[in-house]
């Protein structure tokens, strides 16, 4: 009787331990079920997808597009009632600003045949219409370059290129599968790109030193064009060059798929005469900073309101499309999920910040100012900020659903994001993982130790469309959207209203109280 009467009691301290456990990390059902009414039958996304797209336009960094965007966020954060809404540089830009305002290129020899092509970002115009044979220019090292002088004044160069396409088996869109979803969630500490392959940091050092060596010399030679080859399915790729404002301009340099490349090429080494047309007329301006767009919903708890939970994605696209996928999805499911919270009337403990992020493109550079302005500074100093912070949440891997939460081997928030996931297990989104994921604007918060995390979600044809100028509306899914804005709207209320803010990483705790030697 006295082995039933302990064990009962054991029992019971055990289910009030979990109850005491599930309190400090409860969910919200009813807020919960508030959420997914507002966030599926009241939903924004639809046109704030055509707003951030067709609209708005391309949002290259420190462009007039960009500027134009700005306006067009800050206005609509206005208007769904937030707070604190600014517009505020985060860093300087040496490139300055920079748009494409004519593009033309076509095959008149052997036959007619229109390309199309994409100007390289901060490369300049054409002479008005120049025509000629192109000149396939062969450079492997510095010995090379001596046959070419003066020789391409006035030219149009082709550069080879080393990739061939492939055709693969592979579907263009597809969802993680339980299976591939269940590897996942298992702890794998040599980490996770972004799906886009290897990168070896080397191998890119050496052929941008490459690639700027042959820029200075085909400049220097007074060449008319450079067409290069990046892209593939007739579609070019967007990339910018290497230069700072006031440097004199580089020569205009045309993207060109590697069917229409690979074409003139194969008809140049069988001895077909190739004539081209082409038209490229680009603008410089002055445009010295790197821009952020931030709006607010004031915490209410006199002790915790000025505690931050961020969420946001990067605002700035390449100029060939509307940078729909890359990244206009996460801001829009960002507006969205504030959106949602807003006209809920909910009254969060912590400020919610929402943070549209310029320059991620050219290194992060929105995020990484972010952080130099509230939280470290370039000396190394911790800020206030780096005390207040609570959370970020990330959003730019396209328009696919989430699927869970990469949690960067911070084991701490493993349980509580279990628990907060749970209520969209129903909709294929509840796989947390302790792995890392790259790539993005959350590693500026998570180089510090914070919490900041990036979702798991499908990949819908986004290695096809990023960084191209199928990068378009077309290439959102509304739904997708949608089950987004909910997550992240439970998410970040939840971490607003949770007494404590999200574990830190231990190593790194103990710098809130080391301010200077970090």
């Amino acid at each position: 009787m006295k082995v039933k009467f302990l064990l009962l009691v054991a029992a019971l301290l055990f289910i009030l331990s979990g109850n005491i456990f599930s309190q400090e990390d409860a969910v919200d059902l009813n807020m919960v079920y508030k959420i997914k009414q507002e966030g599926f039958k009241n939903s924004d996304i639809e046109e704030l997808s055509f707003w951030m797209t067709d609209f708005v336009g391309p949002r290259l960094t420190a462009s007039n597009g960009k500027k134009r965007a700005n306006e067009w966020a800050s206005n609509r954060m206005k208007e769904y009632g937030l707070e604190n809404v600014r517009i505020e540089v985060a860093r300087p830009f040496d490139r300055g600003g920079w748009e494409n305002q004519k593009t033309y290129i076509a095959m008149t020899s052997p036959y007619y045949a229109t390309f199309t092509g994409n100007p390289k970002a901060w490369t300049g115009s054409t002479r008005g219409l120049i025509k000629g044979s192109p000149v396939l220019l062969e450079i492997n090292d510095e010995n090379d370059f001596e046959q070419y002088k003066g020789k391409l004044k006035g030219k149009i160069v082709i550069i080879p290129s080393t990739s061939t396409y492939e055709v693969s088996f592979e579907p263009l869109a597809d969802r993680y599968t339980r299976e591939e979803l269940e590897n996942i969630e298992q702890a794998n500490y040599a980490g996770r790109r972004r799906r886009r392959g290897d990168f070896n940091f080397d191998d890119y050092r050496r052929r941008m030193m490459v690639q700027r060596q042959i820029a200075d010399f085909l400049r220097d030679e007074g060449v008319a064009a450079v067409l290069s080859a990046s892209g593939k399915f007739n579609v070019p790729r967007s990339g910018g060059a290497s230069y700072n404002a006031g440097e004199e301009q580089p020569v205009a340099e045309l993207y060109l798929p590697v069917e229409a490349h690979g074409r003139i090429i194969r008809l140049m080494e069988h001895d077909v005469n190739v004539e081209l047309e082409l038209e490229v007329k680009n603008s410089f301006y002055e445009s010295p900073n790197v821009t952020n767009v931030i709006g607010e919903i004031p915490g209410s708890d006199p002790d915790l309101k000025d505690e931050i939970v961020l969420i946001g994605g990067h605002y700035d696209s390449w100029h060939g499309g509307t940078g729909a996928a890359d990244n206009a999805s996460g801001c829009i499911v960002m507006m969205e999920a504030m959106r949602i919270l807003k006209s809920l009337e909910i009254s969060p403990r912590r400020t919610i910040r929402i943070a549209l992020w310029g320059g991620e493109e050219q290194g992060l550079h929105g995020s990484r100012g972010y952080v130099e302005k509230y939280i470290r500074d370039t000396n190394g100093n911790m800020l206030e900020g780096f005390d207040n912070f609570a959370v970020y949440f990330n959003m730019d891997n396209g328009t696919g659903k989430f699927r869970g939460i990469y949690v960067q081997e911070n084991d701490m928030v493993l349980p509580i994001f279990e628990t907060w996931f749970k209520p969209f297990e129903d909709m294929g989104c509840s796989t947390v993982t302790l792995r890392n994921t790259s790539g993005t604007d959350h590693l500026s918060f998570d180089a510090l130790g914070l919490p900041a995390f990036q979702f798991i979600q499908d990949e819908i044809e986004y290695g096809r469309g990023y960084h191209t100028i199928m990068d378009t509306y077309e290439r959102l899914l509304m739904d997708d959207l949608k089950h987004n804005a909910v997550v992240v709207a439970s998410l970040a209320y939840h971490a607003a209203m949770r007494d404590e803010v999200l574990p830190r990483k231990p190593q790194l705790e103990s710098l809130s109280n080391q301010r200077g030697r970090f």
